[in-house]
């Protein structure tokens, strides 16, 4: 992806994701920072921290930010789930219930933030 990443990059991959394709690191590495980018700026702020490691983390949403230690909103998943996530093809609920993002304070859903993409993808179907 690198430089060329956008909503579209992002949304065939994780179209490919969906369809049980094995995503190249750098390419999902790439598809993470450009969507923890989005996030950021859809969502200004500093009073959520949202972790995607190894890739990156990013402070968002307003309201009372924090400085030191552990935010008490935090938002914490692997690549792939964020990559769905943001892409639209999971819901965060969803991914929450499921126990593939772990989120806590009060201020932790993202979901009035997403989809990250222009178009979201498809979900798999049922």
């Amino acid at each position: 992806m690198g430089r060329s990443t956008d909503s579209a990059a992002v949304v065939a991959l994780a179209t490919r994701v969906t369809g049980g394709a094995t995503a190249d690191a750098a390419d999902l590495r790439d598809a993470v920072r450009w969507l923890l980018t989005r996030l950021r700026e859809r969502a200004p702020g500093r009073s959520v921290e949202v972790r995607v490691p190894p890739y990156g983390a990013v402070q968002c949403i307003a309201g009372p930010s924090h400085t030191r230690g552990t935010p008490p909103n935090v938002v914490e998943t692997d690549p792939a789930t964020f990559l769905l996530v943001g892409a639209g093809v999971l819901a965060f609920a969803d991914a929450v219930g499921t126990g593939r993002i772990s989120a806590s304070g009060v201020r932790a859903d993202l979901t009035p933030y997403l989809p990250l993409v222009d178009a979201p993808a498809e979900p798999p179907p049922a």
